[in-house]
C-alpha cells in the first residue's frame, strides 16, 4: 500500500506547540493550497488542509514557522472519527507530517554578513587566501583556518542550485 501526500500552501495561523498527557509534542497547523488548475476566467480555488506533527517535527515547527509563511510538508493521510457535542459521529481526514520545510527565503529585515576579518583581525595581521596548493599534494596549506578563507554567501539567489 502507498499512502504519500506532498503539500506547498501557506500557514493560517501561528503554529502553537501542545504537550499530550505523557509529555510527547505535537503540533496542529493548516496549510492553505492552491489548487494546481482554475476553471478559464475563474479564480484559483484554495483548499484548507489540516496538518499534524509529532516530537522533534512539531518542536521544529513551533519554533521557526509563522502565519503566512509557505511551508512544504511531506507525510501521510490520516482518518479518524469522533462524535461531535451533539452525539453524531464525524470522520476527521488530515495530514500527519513526517517533514515540514522551508519553501520561501527568510522575509525578516536581511542585513548583508559583516566581514570577519575587521572583527578578529587588524589588516595588518590578515592572511592572504591561497587559491592554490604550492604542490599537488599539499592540501593541508590550502586553507589556514581563518575566516577570509570563506567566501561570504550574501543572497539565497547567489547559490547555484
Amino acid at each position: 500500500m502507498l499512502n504519500i501526500a506532498a503539500l506547498m500552501g501557506r500557514l493560517t495561523a501561528d503554529p502553537e506547540l501542545r504537550h499530550t498527557t505523557s509529555g510527547i509534542a505535537v503540533v496542529r497547523f493548516t496549510l492553505a493550497v492552491n489548487r494546481s488548475f482554475a476553471k478559464a476566467g475563474e479564480d484559483r480555488q484554495t483548499d484548507f488542509i489540516d496538518i499534524v506533527a509529532w516530537r522533534t517535527t512539531a518542536e521544529f515547527v513551533s519554533k521557526y514557522f509563522h502565519k503566512g509563511q509557505l511551508v512544504a510538508v511531506n507525510g501521510s493521510i490520516r482518518t479518524r472519527t469522533y462524535q461531535d457535542k451533539n452525539g453524531n459521529n464525524r470522520k476527521a481526514f488530515e495530514i500527519v507530517a513526517d517533514n515540514v520545510h522551508f519553501a520561501e527565503a527568510k522575509k525578516d529585515n536581511y542585513a548583508p554578513a559583516q566581514n570577519f576579518n575587521n572583527q578578529f583581525q587588524t589588516p595588518q595581521q590578515q592572511t592572504p587566501l591561497k587559491t592554490q596548493p604550492e604542490r599537488d599534494d599539499d592540501f593541508s596549506s590550502f586553507s589556514n583556518g581563518v575566516p577570509s578563507d570563506f567566501e561570504d554567501v550574501i543572497l539565497d539567489d547567489d547559490l547555484p542550485f
